[in-house]
């Protein structure tokens, strides 16, 4: 089996070349332009593969521009050609939606069968179907289906264009709204929802979450993940037989505008839409006798796409990043019928997951990857662009997200952590969005590597601008477990306190010979709030705290400044050994990298949050009333099994052990967890 592909370097194209390369023989030929050759080289790196071949051409050109001496010698051995090369873009002008979808295609198509290729993969959309009312299965197409915008005009004349030229067999592929991928939630850029989640952020910040808004019913729409979309046109351009047909990779049970909207809210804690009056109402009754134009819903939508909607949508909502040609598409009139699809992958075990799986995924990967407010922010840019922070723990959680949004904003994240692999890695990934990074290795808890570190960065880096002491270790553990484990208080004092003060130790010299540099303690609100089981690792962080309040006023005077963050319970790798916070309501890595970013532009003294110091003054003036509060916590919060020492033979087992308690307090567990929201337990 021999492949061409192009659009390689897209997302969708990066995840087909990976099923192709894990998946199936032979060589996989992928477009390039020659500007574009070091991306597709550290792409194939990436894949691990060196029988995926780059051939230098354009998208534009006739034949794709590629040179004849390549066709000639490659003709007849091409059994697929995978055209995804397009846009993908609502927002797209005419032009540009010419240029790639139709002329693209044509070209594409002349290439493939110049090549005498065995099947030519079209990858069109459901915006082919335009605004077709009612149930779109996959055997329709010219249905005289109004065509709203250039990109479902374009989407349709280019499958048309295979449909009626094409001299090969051919297969066409439309995808509904493509999102990130179900596990991890990797996307590469803001399209479809992700539009609406800066707002949702917003809501986040400024509103509690339990508090009910107004939404309106905006009809259905329709997400699926990249990966299932990759795997099934995978299987699909294998499975004899179906040349000549059309498959719909779409959810088969179509998403409410609402609902949708309603799953990222939730993931990312942001209050939720309530709809008041919903299509129950709209189209039932009276309402249900009126032409389907003058349906509230259709008149509405009508309204939106209007010229003079347009321009006021593009001054109002426009501002906040969602563009009004998204609004005037934000559901699909059809219902796309994927029966034909579903049958054709029977048996391979591939299917749409339910959103409601991989919605947390989704947004957590915008919220650390393509959330650009820490970029945009003119205070941020000002404070840290051209400044070097060295970052402790930036290999995972909150000092890797820290990382990325620093360099956002211009500046050069020193990244520290004892994984030099995971280090390079979040390295390539700045440097891949146009940013620097600095990668040194060190085990946080040598007290000795760390003098080296000091002596390594204060000769290599022009300047250190800011350090953040974000690495750390959690030990849950009640004293009475604790009698002879002295060393969890020898190695958690070790990393959370020796190890930070040795490093803005070793630093002072190069921080007063430059006059200035602010240091970023990640305490915990457990200093101020005391949680039973965790006074080893309470005691480090307030350890941190004193020393850092004490040499304060030492060093002030030589324009160095301590911020100490006492930061809630966060949703990162070093809680997730405690299955009980599962359940718990915790804040994000980039939730927290974002207080930290305010910690580095702002530098006041601490950041609290209002919890905290709620503990921190009832421990002051009702100081009993609060160890029986505490108690009260300690007794419905049980031991984990590791603290224990207990090691169950699987997870079923633990599982069973633990369910009689977890089914007895679960109720008191969780009205103490969002009670006092964000408190280590």
């Amino acid at each position: 089996m021999a492949y061409f592909v192009t659009g390689a370097t897209g997302f969708i194209g990066r995840h087909l070349i990976a099923e192709l390369v894990d998946h199936r023989e032979g060589p996989v030929f992928v477009l390039v332009r020659a500007s574009s050759l070091p991306r597709m080289e550290a792409l194939v790196r990436q894949w691990g593969a060196d029988r995926v071949q780059p051939v230098v051409g354009d998208l534009t050109q006739p034949g794709l521009g590629v040179d004849p001496g390549w066709v000639a010698e490659h003709a007849g051995s091409i059994d697929h050609f995978f055209h995804l090369a397009a846009i993908y873009d609502i927002t797209a002008d005419d032009a540009t939606n010419d240029a790639m979808n139709i002329d693209g295609t044509r070209n594409a198509l002349t290439l493939a069968e110049s090549l005498r290729a065995g099947v030519f993969h079209q990858v069109s959309s459901v915006a082919a179907a335009g605004d077709y009312h009612g149930r779109f299965d996959e055997t329709m197409f010219e249905e005289g289906q109004p065509l709203p915008s250039p990109y479902h005009r374009t989407k349709y004349e280019s499958e048309k264009i295979v449909r009626d030229e094409a001299t090969i067999p051919w297969r066409v592929y439309r995808p509904a709204i493509v999102v990130g991928h179900s596990e991890t939630g990797a996307m590469d850029k803001i399209d479809g929802p992700y539009y609406f989640f800066p707002v949702i952020k917003r809501l986040r910040d400024a509103l509690p979450a339990w508090l009910p808004l107004v939404g309106l019913d905006l009809g259905d729409t329709n997400l699926v993940p990249v990966d299932y979309v990759a795997k099934a046109m995978d299987h699909l351009a294998h499975v004899p037989g179906h040349d000549g047909e059309a498959f719909h990779l779409v959810n088969p049970e179509p998403q409410s505008v609402i609902e949708m909207i309603n799953a990222f809210c939730s993931a990312a804690g942001a209050p939720r839409f309530a709809t008041p009056v919903d299509r129950s109402v709209t189209t039932a009754g009276p309402l249900a006798l009126l032409p389907r134009a003058l349906r509230p819903i259709n008149v509405m939508n009508a309204v939106i796409r209007s010229a003079p909607a347009q321009l006021v949508l593009d001054q109002t909502v426009g501002r906040l990043g969602i563009p009004a040609e998204v609004l005037a598409h934000t559901s699909f009139p059809s219902v796309f019928d994927s029966r034909a699809t579903e049958r054709a992958l029977a048996g391979s075990g591939i299917s749409v997951p339910p959103l409601e799986t991989y919605v947390r995924a989704l947004w957590g990967y915008w919220e650390e990857n393509l959330d650009d407010a820490t970029g945009r922010d003119p205070k941020a840019v000002a404070a840290l662009k051209d400044k070097y922070v060295v970052i402790t723990g930036a290999s995972s959680g909150i000092g890797q997200v820290v990382a990325l949004k620093v360099a956002q904003a211009g500046g050069i994240p020193v990244l520290v952590a004892r994984g030099k692999e995971k280090l390079e890695a979040t390295r390539d990934i700045i440097e891949l969005r146009g940013g620097r990074a600095e990668v040194f290795p060190c085990d946080l808890s040598d007290l000795e590597a760390i003098d080296r570190l000091c002596e390594q960065l204060s000769a290599d880096l022009p300047s250190v601008d800011y350090v953040i002491n974000n690495a750390g270790r959690s030990i849950r553990r009640s004293l009475k477990l604790s009698q002879d484990r002295f060393h969890d208080f020898e190695r958690t004092m070790q990393l959370n306190y020796f190890g930070a003060i040795r490093l803005v130790m070793g630093l002072m010299p190069q921080l007063h010979s430059q006059r200035s540099g602010h240091i970023v303690n990640i305490s915990s609100i457990g200093v101020q709030t005391n949680p039973p089981r965790f006074s080893a690792y309470v005691a480090s962080k307030a350890a941190l705290d004193a020393w850092s309040n004490v040499v304060s006023s030492e060093v002030v005077g030589h324009g160095i400044t301590f911020t100490n963050v006492h930061m809630p319970l966060v949703r990162t790798p070093m809680i997730a050994p405690t299955k009980i916070y599962d359940k718990f309501p915790t804040i994000s890595p980039a939730q927290a990298a974002d207080v930290v970013i305010k910690a580095m532009v702002d530098k006041p003294h601490e950041i609290n949050t209002a919890l905290g110091t709620a503990g921190e003054l009832a421990h002051t003036i009702a100081p009993r009333t609060a160890f029986r509060v505490l108690n009260l916590a300690y007794q419905v919060f049980p031991d984990s099994a590791a603290a224990k020492g207990q090691k169950p033979a699987s997870a079923a087992a633990a599982a069973a052990e633990e369910a009689p308690a977890s089914n007895h307090r679960e109720t008191e567990q969780m009205l103490l967890a969002q009670l006092f929201r964000g408190v280590h337990w």
